[in-house]
């Protein structure tokens, strides 16, 4: 969570509603299970860190004035070492889309260029997987499940074949 809202206030400052509305729009109906505090909590960690700092306090025309935050340059730091950063072989989906939208938002990482860098290591160990289990009986209990395991880095890799389909479309046309 922390890197996510980091990237976000590369492309500018933004208060913890605005980072909110931005994140439950990129994650859909999964985002509804994010607790609405929780943003608020991470940019004081954040700011503890010394990796943003509250720039104003903005009037809203409605409700509590709100904080606008924006990026230290350790915070900027920490963002471009998150988007070089390895998801590994088995990801969580959630946050590497994260990851994904955070890199075409903050300009910082290009997403087709991290599809590229995780198809590669899933392919590296599907082939691992696949090469250990040439060493049991196709009906035995170790081979059952490491088909389960190919199965699903086999499944990982065709949503980054759709990931990089949208991608390739939308790089340009993100906010």
């Amino acid at each position: 969570m922390q890197d996510v809202v980091l990237a976000l206030l590369v492309k500018e400052p933004s208060h913890g509603y605005d980072l909110r509305r931005r994140l439950s729009a990129a994650l859909g109906p999964v985002g509804e299970t994010l607790n609405a505090g929780q943003i608020y909590v991470t940019l004081t960690r954040l700011e503890r860190a010394g990796l943003v700092r509250q720039e104003r306090e903005d009037e809203p025309t409605r409700g509590p004035r709100r904080k606008v935050y924006a990026l230290t340059p350790p915070g900027r730091d920490r963002v471009g070492e998150w988007l070089a950063e390895s998801a590994g072989a088995k990801p969580d989906v959630a946050e590497f889309h994260l990851k994904l939208v955070a890199a075409a938002v903050s300009g910082l990482a290009d997403p087709r260029v991290l599809v590229a860098g995780q198809r590669r290591e899933l392919m590296h160990g599907l082939g691992q997987v696949q090469r250990a289990a040439l060493d049991y009986e196709s009906d035995s209990e170790p081979w059952l499940l490491l088909e389960g395991v190919a199965l699903r880095m086999q499944a990982d890799l065709r949503w980054l074949d759709v990931c990089e389909r949208v991608w390739s479309a939308r790089v340009g046309r993100v906010e």
